[in-house]
């Protein structure tokens, strides 16, 4: 096992009852509640094999708690807890910064005019000293100066375009040794420049439009297994040609909120050591 500790929220309250993304539109009456429960236990009992999981605990009339990689972005031993844009998820705010400031974490004091949704939109590079940051739905370019000012690390901005992939955790995973697994026509011109850049052809592996509508790159990376809702069979020779192992677990009733296996998950272990 890795020395990985990830943050989980139970579905307990977990359902569809607004639209703030796409692919919730028309999902508010066919949620299942209990196949979501098993699918959320599959998720971390196959994550567990790999990883320390720990819960917090979930808050009534608050449906999108169970998505944590929402409640901010962690560095070492500090946290910024997340501003939502949507005014739906704003409530789940108080919840998240007690959790950081009950656990420990240095807690940046951001400016509540910006918007900012956690490691949704900032992801660890796997090789390269820097913080891959998005912005264009919900976080907004204002937060990444103190971002970087408050982690002390660079910080590339890309830019998102389409407002299925709302965060950049929706089509864009870093991978352990460098790779990166993202879906292009996610981004803009600029960035698809930046992430070209500094992510070599042979470590890009490119997700296509079937795969990313299957939600493959909000995958959880530990070490060199892969967890994902569904890919491809030529996803997954890529991957495997690449090193990882991949496992998928069914994730259907998370979909229809805009989230897969990393929009499940916080990893309270960055950097990896």
């Amino acid at each position: 096992m890795s020395n990985d500790k990830i943050l989980m929220c139970p579905p307990d309250y977990f359902s569809v009852e607004y639209v703030i993304n796409p692919w919730m539109a028309g999902h508010g009456n066919d949620l299942s509640l209990e196949v979501a429960r098993r699918q959320w236990d599959a998720l971390r009992n196959k994550l567990s094999e790999f990883a320390d999981i720990v819960t917090m605990k979930p808050q009534p009339d608050l449906p999108d708690m169970v998505f944590t990689a929402n409640a901010g972005v962690v560095y070492g031993n500090k946290a910024i807890a997340s501003h939502f844009m949507p005014h739906e998820r704003r409530p789940e705010e108080q919840h998240f910064k007690k959790w950081f400031g009950e656990n420990g974490f240095e807690l940046l004091d951001l400016d509540e005019k910006i918007g900012f949704e956690g490691a949704g939109d900032c992801l660890f590079d796997r090789r390269g000293p820097w913080l891959w940051t998005g912005y264009g739905f919900r976080t907004e370019i204002e937060a990444h100066a103190e971002i970087s000012r408050f982690f002390d690390t660079d910080v590339v901005s890309i830019r998102l375009t389409d407002e299925r992939f709302y965060h950049i955790d929706t089509c864009f995973c870093p991978l352990t040794d460098g790779f990166l697994m993202y879906h292009p026509p996610a981004f803009d011109f600029d960035s698809r420049i930046a992430i070209e850049s500094r992510v070599p052809p042979h470590k890009r592996i490119i997700v296509d439009t079937a795969d990313a509508g299957n939600f493959s790159c909000n995958a959880v990376n530990i070490g060199d297994q892969v967890i994902l809702n569904r890919a491809s069979d030529p996803l997954k020779a890529s991957l495997k040609l690449a090193g990882f192992d991949v496992h998928e677990v069914e994730l259907s009733e998370f979909l229809k909120a805009g989230g897969s296996a990393k929009c499940l998950t916080l990893k309270l272990t960055e950097p990896v050591p």
